[in-house]
């Protein structure tokens, strides 16, 4: 059979043979043993039911096996055998468009180029899941296949629950991940109940089809870094020779050594697995392997006295490099870590004096001691960077949950009232103040077509916008618009790409409308083909994360979720073409709720309508509810917006006289 005819069957009808191990890709770590007896053979039944009885005996010792090796059923026999990437759209068969785009952004995320862990169909971040199993993947391509424009799919945490009708103007699908009783929403419930088949952890671009490879985040990682250096640098210094050190190249892919480049710093970013940091310099997101700490020394010292841009990759643990750069006194002066510590116990980070390989088989056998080990790991992780930052080292979590692992591990991470952390997030100091609240977050495109003419057209389309944009835009704003056209300019040239032709920009809502009804005009006059899209869950409205997203929101409302709930149902009415919710991002289940969309532009009168009432709601939901949380730059920016929309009307704080409020207390 050939490709097409393969998706519409869905599962097939021939039991396929089973698979070898494959041991050369990267594989997800082994997940702790947490079912009871009843509750394993509870798990093995909720995998067979995807396929007719008559396999059931054969796969339930298979589905036993892989319950016992990984933790976890992704009954590997069904992965298929062709290819998965992004194909065009015009290569996948399907009644309407809608429905091609979202097949061609699903396999997008399972392309190996792309996915962190492919066969385990696991996109980034340890954890972050397209599926659960492929047999879920197998239905939902043959769903997606054959549904029409009258019908919506319903995805339960990656199993497609089926299509139900539904209108044109409805959204194609909806995505629900993760969405727990909130009493069953903790770190042990995610890994019970996903090992029994019944949730998944999709993080939120992962889990909604939206995650375009190292790209998605390079862009966000530059602006961060090039705001803090701009923040401690004195006036005349340039960012040559200066360090900045890092960890992460799983998760995280090879965005921080490509944004330190950018930049035009020394980039160290420390990796335990070998494959990953193989596979990031393999495809030319870092310039440079070291692999032992004497050497990384010297090669450090070299580059800062010839003060060289260069990233490099250290195969090994960070918080042996922490310690020697103390030793040898090479400052850093940015630090960071973007490891996956939303995941802390099931191989998100790895402790340091285990080797990658000791702690997968701690992670496995012993799971007490690998958490014990990772506690321990933090206090001294922790420990040193303060050392480090006494000296001067400017230090930022970077929304992975660092700080939050490392006070619970008992860190020297506190402020002097223990009131707060003693480090600021990424948010609290840069992206929050200079760009979520005047609306700028991480809007997203991708050229169906697949070819690279229609991509640089997007670029230039952008770029004009942009440009035009910035003539009239108010001056608190020019600095996020100049830094953006520089981006989109050299975007090309940064070779960003991996997987889809996909670009990313931070834009405000008036830059994404005018932006996408360009795009949505080339369409029609047939100049490029369809153009998919979407954002990242770091954005303005779209994520409720009281320690990353919305921890510059400081009246007590960045414990609640109310945005994000409201973002996706308001952008499925309003013409979104896939909604999504997620609970857990970035810094973890149950710390998050995530809400995403992804639209599909086709070049008509109606999509117009869409972008102009989608992306308006998406994008100033989130400043409303920042300017209500008496954030100054959102004040500005919902008020202007309210002079310039006259239907938009919203609730307005006003500042109460601390004196009054002190006289009481």
């Amino acid at each position: 059979m050939n490709f097409k005819n393969i998706i519409i069957q869905g599962i097939p009808k021939k039991l396929p043979s089973k698979k070898t191990y494959d041991s050369s890709i990267n594989r997800a770590p082994k997940r702790k043993n947490i079912l009871s007896i009843k509750e394993k053979k509870v798990a093995i039944s909720n995998a067979l039911r995807y396929f007719p009885k008559i396999w059931h005996k054969e796969l339930a010792e298979e589905f036993k096996l892989e319950l016992a090796n990984y933790g976890r059923i992704y009954m590997l026999r069904f992965k298929p055998d062709y290819q998965i990437y992004a194909r065009p759209i015009d290569e996948y068969p399907a009644k309407i468009k809608e429905a091609a785009g979202i097949m061609m952004m699903i396999q997008n995320n399972l392309d190996p180029n792309i996915a962190q862990h492919p066969d385990e169909l696991i996109t980034y971040g340890g954890n972050g899941a397209v599926f659960q199993n492929w047999a879920q993947y197998l239905l939902t391509m043959k769903y997606l296949a054959t549904m029409d424009d009258k019908q919506t799919l319903h995805l339960y945490s990656g199993h497609p629950m089926g299509l139900f009708p539904s209108s044109k103007k409805a959204p194609r699908v909806v995505i629900s991940n993760g969405i727990m009783i909130p009493n069953y929403s903790k770190p042990d419930d995610w890994e019970k109940y996903n090992a029994l088949g019944v949730t998944q952890y999709g993080q939120m671009t992962a889990g909604s089809f939206m995650y375009i490879g190292p790209q998605g985040i390079v862009h966000g990682t530059t602006i961060t870094l090039m705001n803090a250096f701009r923040n401690i640098l004195k006036k005349g210094e340039t960012t040559k020779g200066k360090v900045f050190l890092t960890s992460g190249l799983g998760g995280m892919s090879g965005a921080q050594p490509k944004a330190g480049n950018i930049v035009g710093c020394i980039s160290i970013t420390a990796e335990v697995n070998v494959l990953a940091a193989q596979k990031r310099y393999d495809q030319g997101w870092v310039d440079i392997l070291i692999s032992n700490i004497k050497d990384l020394v010297l090669f450090v010292k070299k580059a800062k006295s010839k003060k060289t841009t260069v990233s490099i990759a250290y195969i090994g643990n960070v918080v042996e490099v922490w310690e020697k750069f103390l030793i040898e006194k090479i400052d850093v002066t940015i630090g960071s870590d973007q490891t996956s510590l939303h995941n802390p116990w099931s191989g998100g980070y790895y402790p340091v004096g285990v080797s990658y390989e000791e702690g997968n088989i701690m992670l496995k056998d012993d799971p007490k001691k690998f958490k014990q080990k990772v506690q321990e790991s933090l206090r001294r992780h922790a420990k040193v960077i303060r050392a480090h930052t006494e000296k001067g080292t400017y230090f930022f979590d970077y929304g992975n949950a660092f700080l939050l692992e490392a006070s619970r591990a008992g860190g020297d991470v506190m402020n002097k009232d223990k009131s707060d952390f003693c480090y600021p997030s990424y948010v609290q100091d840069i992206l929050g103040p200079l760009c979520f609240d005047y609306g700028f977050g991480p809007f997203r495109w991708i050229c169906t077509s697949g070819r690279s003419e229609d991509l640089k057209l997007t670029d230039k389309i952008a770029e004009k916008i942009l440009l035009k944009i910035r003539k009239n835009a108010f001056k608190e704003i020019q600095t996020q618009l100049d830094d953006n056209i520089n981006w989109i300019k050299n975007a090309n040239s940064n070779n960003l790409v991996v997987g889809s032709k996909a670009r990313i920009l931070y834009a405000n809502a008036e830059g994404r409308i005018k932006i996408a009804l360009a795009f949505n005009r080339a369409i029609a006059s047939e100049k490029i083909g369809n153009i998919v899209l979407g954002r990242d869950h770091h954005d303005v409205g779209g994520t409720d994360s009281p320690y990353r997203e919305t921890s510059n929101i400081y009246d007590g409302s960045k414990f609640t979720a109310d945005m994000a709930i409201h973002n996706v149902i308001g952008d499925s009415f309003r013409g979104a073409s896939w909604v999504s919710i997620h609970n857990g991002g970035g810094v973890g289940w149950g710390e998050v709720l995530n809400g995403g969309f992804g639209m599909f532009l086709d070049g008509s009168d109606l999509c117009n309508k869409r972008i102009k009432n989608m992306i308006f709601f998406d994008v100033n939901n989130g400043i409303a509810r920042r300017s209500w949380a008496k954030n100054a730059n959102a004040l500005l920016a919902i008020n202007k917006e309210m002079k310039k929309t006259p239907k938009l009307k919203v609730t307005i704080p006003e500042n109460v006289n601390t004196s009054i409020l002190d006289s009481l207390f």
